[in-house]
């Protein structure tokens, strides 16, 4: 079994800065692209940032130049750097994983989320 565990959220002020933090745990042999979601209130769920297993970065048009994803694989951990929030980063944030696990073949996991409130 894998577990994803998110770590970071909080209240911060319009202009803050947050890190979150997602370690994955269990019977891994291999992560490939690892990354983060968010859904807001009354929103659909909404993708935010990728990375992969080689260090390539993707991101949302909506947190381009403000979020920074990143990964340390030794610990199979992925990051997400969210700078300059605004009231509209509000969500709960969920980070999601390609995994491959000794038992089970390869899927796709998730988190179970960690909220963030831009507010002030």
């Amino acid at each position: 079994q894998v577990q994803l565990v998110e770590s970071g959220g909080g209240l911060v002020q319009p202009g803050g800065s947050l890190r979150l933090s997602c370690a994955a745990s269990g019977s891994i042999v291999s992560i490939y692209a690892m990354g983060w979601h968010r859904q807001g209130p009354g929103k659909q769920r909404e993708w935010v940032a990728l990375i992969t297993n080689g260090g390539s970065t993707n991101y949302a048009d909506s947190v381009k130049g403000r979020f920074t994803i990143s990964r340390d694989n030794a610990k199979n951990t992925v990051y997400l750097q969210m700078n300059s929030l605004t009231p509209e980063d509000t969500a709960v944030y969920y980070c999601n994983a390609d995994i491959a696990t000794m038992f089970s073949g390869r899927f796709g996991h998730w988190g179970q989320g960690t909220q963030v409130t831009v507010s002030s």
